[in-house]
C-alpha cells in the first residue's frame, strides 16, 4: 500500500488496512513508536522505558496491557496500546487507550480512525461501558480525529499523577 502522501487514500490495487492483535514480535515496533510519541509530545526527558519491561507487561505471566497492530501490505503502520479499567458508576469494565500511534507516512489515511473503530468494537464485544484516553490540548490533529468519531472531552475533571519520589514516599509510609 502506498502511504507516501498524507491525506491521499491508498490506491485501489493495494491491500486493505488490516488490524490484528499484537504479538511478541510486535514489541520492538511498539517500543519505537512509544519513543517517537515521547519525542513528538516534547516529553523525551520523561521516557525511561525498557523494551523488555514492555514485553513482560504485554506478554508475560501478569499481563497488564494489550496491543492491536494496523498493517497495510504486510507493513506495520500503527498501533493502539490499551488496558482494562473499571467504572463503579456504570459497574462495567472499560478500556483505556494509553497510546494511539501511526507512522508519519500513514497519517491522514484512516489508520487512526480504523484503530479507534476496532478498539470500540472490542469494547462492545467485552461489554465495556466506555473507552477513555487523554490528549494534549495542543494536538489539534488528534483532537480533530477524536471529534470526528463522536468522542467528547470530559469537562470538569483534572488528571492527577503520583510518581517518582512522591510515589515512593507515600508508598513507603506505614499505616
Amino acid at each position: 500500500m502506498s502511504w507516501g502522501t498524507p491525506g491521499v487514500a491508498p490506491s485501489s490495487d493495494s491491500q486493505p488496512l488490516r488490524v490484528r492483535a499484537g504479538t511478541n514480535e510486535d514489541v520492538s515496533f511498539v517500543f519505537s513508536g512509544i519513543r517517537a510519541l515521547a519525542e513528538f509530545e516534547a516529553l523525551a526527558h520523561e521516557f525511561h522505558g525498557s523494551e523488555e519491561r514492555l514485553r513482560t507487561h504485554l506478554f508475560g505471566a501478569s499481563r497488564c496491557a494489550e496491543i492491536m497492530i494496523a498493517e497495510a501490505d504486510g507493513m506495520r503502520v500503527g498501533y493502539a496500546l490499551f488496558f482494562t479499567t473499571y467504572s463503579t458508576f456504570l459497574t462495567r469494565p472499560g478500556l483505556y487507550l494509553e497510546d494511539l500511534y501511526v507512522i508519519p507516512e500513514a497519517r491522514r489515511c484512516g489508520v487512526g480512525r480504523t484503530l479507534l473503530a476496532e478498539l470500540a468494537r472490542l469494547a462492545v464485544e467485552r461489554q465495556c461501558g466506555r473507552v477513555e484516553w487523554s490528549v494534549l490540548d495542543w494536538n489539534k490533529n488528534a483532537i480533530a480525529l477524536y471529534d470526528s468519531v463522536g468522542a467528547a472531552p470530559v469537562r470538569g475533571w483534572t488528571s492527577y499523577r503520583l510518581d517518582g519520589p512522591a510515589l515512593a514516599a507515600l508508598g513507603g509510609q506505614r499505616v
